[in-house]
C-alpha cells in the first residue's frame, strides 16, 4: 500500500546545493525583489497622488502593480530566506498559504489584464461613448469582481490541493510550492478534484486568453485605420506593452502547468517558473512606466514639487 502518513513539511528542491551559489542566489533574488517592490509601489504611488491618473487605465495599472507586490512577496522572501539558511523546508501550513495566496493574486492578474483589454478596446474603438461604457462604477465593479473572482478561485484550488493525501517522498522540485509539483506528490486517486478545479482553470485562462484576443483584433484593425502617424503611434505605446505581458504570463503558465511531468528535476523547470512568478512582477514597472508619457509627466512634477519643497 502507498505510504500515507500526516505531512508536517515538504522539502524544497531551490537552484543549487553548492553553498556559493546558493548564495548567489540569495543575492539575486533580493536584488530582484527589491526592484520589484521599488518599481510597483512607484506606480502605485504616482498614480494615487496624480488628480489626472485617476482614470480607469490607471486604476486597472494600480491595482496591477498591488497584485504584483502581493504575488512576488509570496513567492521569493521564503526562497531567499531558503537559501541563506540552507534549509530546504516549508511547512504544511506554509505550503498552504503560499499556493493559496499565489493563485490569489495570478487569478486576479489575469482578471485584471482581461479588463484593461476591454478598457483599451472601448477607449480606442468606441471614443465618444467611453465615458458611458467605463464610467467610475464599472472600473470599480470590475477590479472588485477581479479581486473576488480570484480569491473563489484560489480557494476552491487550495482546498482541492490539500484535502488529499501525499504519498512517498514530500520533496517538490521547485523553489516554491508549485501546484505541478504538488500533484505529483499525490496519492493515486486522489487528485480527481484537482483535475477539475485544473479543467476549470483552462476553460477561464481560454475564455480570458480569447477575450483579450478580440479585444486587441478589433483595436490594431481600429488604428491602422487613423489617419494620424501620432495617434497610431500613442496606441500601439499602450497596448503593446499590455500585450507582451499577458502574452508572458499565458505562454510561460502554459508551458509549465501543460507540459509532461517528469520524474527528476530540471534546470529548464525553474527557469520557466521564474518568468512567470518572478520576472512579470519586475518587467511590468518598467514596461508601463518608461514607455508611458503620461507616467513620465506625472513622476517628473512629483519629484520636483517633492524636490522644490525640500529645498525650500
Amino acid at each position: 500500500m502507498a505510504n500515507i502518513s500526516m505531512v508536517m513539511e515538504f522539502l524544497l528542491l531551490g537552484f543549487s546545493e553548492v553553498r556559493n551559489l546558493q548564495l548567489v542566489h540569495a543575492v539575486l533574488f533580493f536584488l530582484i525583489y527589491l526592484v520589484a517592490l521599488t518599481g510597483n509601489l512607484l506606480i502605485v504611488t504616482i498614480t494615487v497622488l496624480d488628480q489626472g491618473l485617476h482614470t480607469p487605465m490607471y486604476v486597472f495599472l494600480r491595482n496591477l502593480s498591488l497584485l504584483d507586490i502581493c504575488y512576488i512577496t509570496a513567492i521569493v522572501p521564503k526562497s531567499i530566506l531558503n537559501s541563506l539558511t540552507n534549509s530546504r523546508s516549508i511547512s504544511f501550513l506554509g505550503c498552504t498559504t503560499q499556493v493559496l495566496l499565489m493563485i490569489i493574486f495570478v487569478g486576479s492578474e489575469v482578471f485584471i489584464l482581461t479588463a484593461m483589454s476591454y478598457d483599451r478596446y472601448a477607449a480606442i474603438c468606441c471614443p465618444l461613448r467611453y465615458g458611458i461604457i467605463m464610467d467610475r462604477e464599472v472600473c470599480g465593479k470590475l477590479v472588485a469582481a477581479s479581486w473576488i473572482s480570484g480569491s473563489l478561485y484560489s480557494l476552491m484550488h487550495t482546498a482541492a490541493i490539500f484535502s488529499s493525501h501525499f504519498c512517498g517522498p514530500r520533496i517538490i522540485h521547485q523553489f516554491f510550492c508549485d501546484v505541478p509539483q504538488l500533484l505529483k506528490l499525490m496519492c493515486p486517486g486522489e487528485a480527481r478534484a484537482e483535475v477539475c478545479v485544473l479543467v476549470l482553470s483552462i476553460i477561464l485562462c481560454l475564455g480570458c486568453f480569447v477575450s483579450i484576443l478580440v479585444s486587441y483584433v478589433h483595436i490594431f484593425l481600429a488604428v491602422l485605420k487613423m489617419p494620424a502617424i501620432e495617434g497610431r503611434t500613442k496606441a500601439f505605446s499602450t497596448c503593446l506593452p499590455h500585450l507582451a505581458v499577458v502574452s508572458l504570463y499565458i505562454f510561460t503558465g502554459s508551458f509549465a502547468h501543460l507540459k509532461p511531468s517528469s520524474s527528476s528535476p530540471s534546470m529548464l523547470d525553474l527557469l520557466v517558473s521564474v518568468f512567470y512568478t518572478v520576472l512579470p512582477p519586475t518587467l511590468n514597472p518598467l514596461i508601463y512606466s518608461l514607455r508611458n508619457m503620461d507616467m513620465k509627466v506625472a513622476m517628473g512634477k512629483i519629484f520636483s514639487v517633492h524636490f522644490i519643497s525640500g529645498v525650500n
